[in-house]
This record gives C-alpha cells, structure tokens and sequence, in this order.
C-alpha cells in the first residue's frame, strides 16, 4: 500500500469498523513496523502512521457522604485508618502502607513518611487525616511500619488492603467503583469545591521535589 491507501485503510478502521482508539493504535504500530522495519521505507512514520487521540475520560467520583457510607463499612480498624488516609491526604496506596511512625522531641507520636514528600505542606495534611497516630500503635510501643502486614518487619500490602477495600465496597452497597485511588481523586474534588487554592492544592499533590518548581498558577491534576 501506498500512503494514500494507508490513509483510506485508517479511515475505515474507524468509520466503518468502529474500533476504539486503543485498537487503532495497535493496527498503527504494527504497520509502523512493518513499513519501517521490515520494509524499510524512507518515511516519516509519524506523518504516514499518525496515531488517533485517546479519548479522556473523567473518573467516577464519589461524594462526600458515599466517602463515609464506603468507609463506615470497613470492617478492620487498620484497614479503615489505612483508607481513610487515603482519602484524607490524598495520598497513594504505596505512600500510605510506607507510612512509619517514630517519636518526636517532644515524646510525643507523629508520622514519619520514608520518602522526602512528606517533607512538604503533604505532612500537615497527613497528621490531620488521621488524628493521634499513637492510637495504631499497639499498646504505644514503637514498631517499623505504622501498617505493618502479617510479618511485622514488613507493611501491610496493597493487595491486601485492595481485598478490603472490595468488601467494603459491596457491603457498602455503592453503585460508583471505589478503589483506593479513586479516594484519592475523591480528596482533590472535595477540596476543590470546597474553595481551596488551586496552586497550592496541586503542590500537595506532587513530590516535594517537584513541588518547589510550580508556577503558582499551575492546573491541578491528580495522578
């Protein structure tokens, strides 16, 4: 084939076969290869061959009072702290099963996150999602992990609290999925509405690192 059948093939991919996006994105990357590899056509692939553009979608997210019917029906107290820091941070499953607790100057408990994120206003943020952290110690001794799984010297892991997280999701009744990502999203929303600043709402949301570089007019976008 030419450029203009390769071109008329693409059209009928999508009009008359009415493939998704991700589809027509596999077709195109194989004839990419063909043409360029195999072939070896002195082409421009990506003026050949372009690829569609996925469609955005937004995520499903849950309101304020379906937060507290999900997580009013998690049934271990672990797993419960555990999701609400989700929501309550906004923080990523993998952030909060590395959560470890240590004791201050002060003698008094606080949360101690292993990576420099923490370092920034996501600290505040995350003492206020949870409240005394010295509540999740057993008997307030110290231990590594603030969630620790079956073995002590390792953190609970994420598919464990995905399983609870499921379960809650069904005795919740809920129709809208709910993940512990999607807590996450659910926390940006919220906040959103309820007036906070945009830029300094996003600075929250990304590494300390990368949080220092922002213009302060950047958009907010929950990854």
């Amino acid at each position: 084939m030419g450029e203009e059948q390769i071109r008329t093939y693409q059209v009928y991919l999508t009009t008359e076969k009415k493939l998704s996006p991700s589809s027509i994105h596999t077709a195109v990357a194989a004839l990419r290869f063909l043409y360029k590899v195999t072939l070896k056509r002195d082409w421009t692939v990506e003026d050949v061959l372009p690829l569609p553009k996925k469609q955005q979608t937004l995520p499903v997210v849950l309101s304020p009072e379906e937060v507290q019917q999900f997580l009013a029906c998690v049934e271990s107290v672990k797993h419960r702290a555990i999701l609400t820091t989700c929501y309550a941070a906004g923080l990523r499953i993998s952030e909060v099963v590395h959560l470890k607790p240590r004791r201050s100057t002060a003698g008094e408990w606080s949360f101690a996150w292993s990576r420099a994120k923490a370092e920034g206003p996501l600290r505040d943020a995350l003492t206020r999602a949870a409240g005394d952290p010295a509540q999740l110690l057993v008997g307030g001794a110290p231990r590594e992990w603030l969630f620790p799984g079956d073995r002590p010297s390792q953190p609970i892991t994420r598919d464990a609290v995905g399983d609870a997280c499921q379960k809650a999701h069904r005795l919740s009744g809920l129709s809208k999925p709910v993940t512990p990502h999607g807590l996450r999203h659910a926390f940006a929303v919220h906040l959103l509405e309820a007036g906070a600043d945009g830029a300094a709402f996003f600075v929250v949301l990304l590494p300390f690192s990368a949080s220092r570089i922002l213009p302060r007019s950047a958009s907010v976008f929950v990854g």
